[in-house]
């Protein structure tokens, strides 16, 4: 009987440095070699990190043309020629600008045969003048699996990941900046003080209880592994990890099997590269391709009619409205 398929993916968490894709990029390659050296098959870093991430939103839309660029571009080439040379797909996220100079929150998927396939943040509220995407991103890999990408909130709606699972993804590589926000919710994240990360070589128990706690881990947990479980796929999740403007990523990279059991994960104040197997075998008769199998659709057209209340990704994500219901 042949051994069971695996594929060795690695997950990153690290600083990223504003407006210096240079810098950004010398961080990408070191990390990807090390993920490389470890046999990881693929790399995933985190969403807009090539150029920073919450200080966007202070830019003038001027500012967000000279940051942004294409998909053709030499950030997103260097990732490619990366790829190819270590023979690993390597993920990243940054400012695109299309043909229209229309802004995006995008994230490039370079395969090691030179192939790129990018997605545009479905649920974009970081800026007024960056636009959300319009389709979902499912494509084919040299491992004999479906990958598709989701960015940060784009997984926060359940319907994006079952859709994504529908269209035939088994591993959902889903990069974030996320952890300490200030959420308007009153249970929800609230931001990790600052001291802590300062301070954090002389008390990292401290800024890693923090990490692990409601505002970064224990938020993750009450639904990311439900994505994965609940449409029986595996989840690759990156983030930022530090100072990013004013708030502090917390970092938690984590690979999460179809049955929504972590499998490797860190809390790590620090840069970090996650490294795991996945035993793709687990997936066919996980309990989430079984409720895949028992759904009926003919039931299910509410999930696509207007509720009335809709405010779109920046209004609902800022709103400090009670929701009604």
């Amino acid at each position: 009987m042949p051994a069971t398929p695996t594929l060795r993916a690695s997950v990153v968490q690290f600083e990223a440095v504003p407006d210096r894709p240079d810098l950004n990029l010398k961080t990408v390659r070191r990390l990807a070699n090390k993920a490389a050296t470890d046999g990881a098959h693929l790399v995933v870093f985190p969403e807009m990190c090539l150029i920073g991430y919450w200080h966007l939103r202070k830019q003038t839309p001027q500012r967000l043309l000279q940051l942004a660029q294409s998909e053709r571009g030499e950030h997103v080439r260097a990732v490619k020629e990366l790829a190819e040379e270590l023979g690993v797909g390597i993920g990243v996220g940054y400012l695109e600008v299309d043909d229209d100079k229309q802004l995006y929150n995008s994230y490039s998927f370079c395969l090691p045969d030179g192939t790129v396939h990018t997605h545009r943040k479905l649920h974009a509220f970081e800026h007024e003048a960056i636009r959300s995407g319009s389709g979902f991103t499912v494509f084919d890999t040299p491992w004999g699996v479906k990958m598709g990408i989701l960015i940060c909130w784009d997984n926060n709606l359940v319907e994006n990941v079952r859709a994504t699972a529908l269209l035939g993804a088994t591993v959902l590589i889903a990069p974030h900046q996320t952890g300490g926000t200030n959420s308007a919710s009153p249970r929800g994240m609230k931001p990790v003080p600052a001291g802590l990360w300062e301070n954090r070589e002389a008390d990292p128990a401290a800024i890693e209880a923090a990490f692990r706690g409601p505002n970064g881990r224990e938020w993750l947990m009450r639904w990311l592994p439900a994505r994965a479980h609940d449409n029986g796929i595996f989840v690759l999740f990156s983030n930022g990890v530090g100072r990013d403007d004013d708030e502090i990523r917390t970092g938690n990279a984590m690979v999460i099997d179809p049955y929504g059991s972590i499998v490797a994960e860190t809390w790590v104040a620090d840069e970090a590269v996650v490294t795991a197997d996945l035993d793709l075998g687990l997936i066919p008769m996980s309990t989430g391709r079984r409720w895949i199998r028992g759904r009926r659709p003919e039931l299910y057209d509410v999930l696509s009619r207007p509720q009335g209340n809709e405010l779109g990704a920046r209004a609902a994500r800022f709103s400090t409205d009670p929701v009604q219901v």
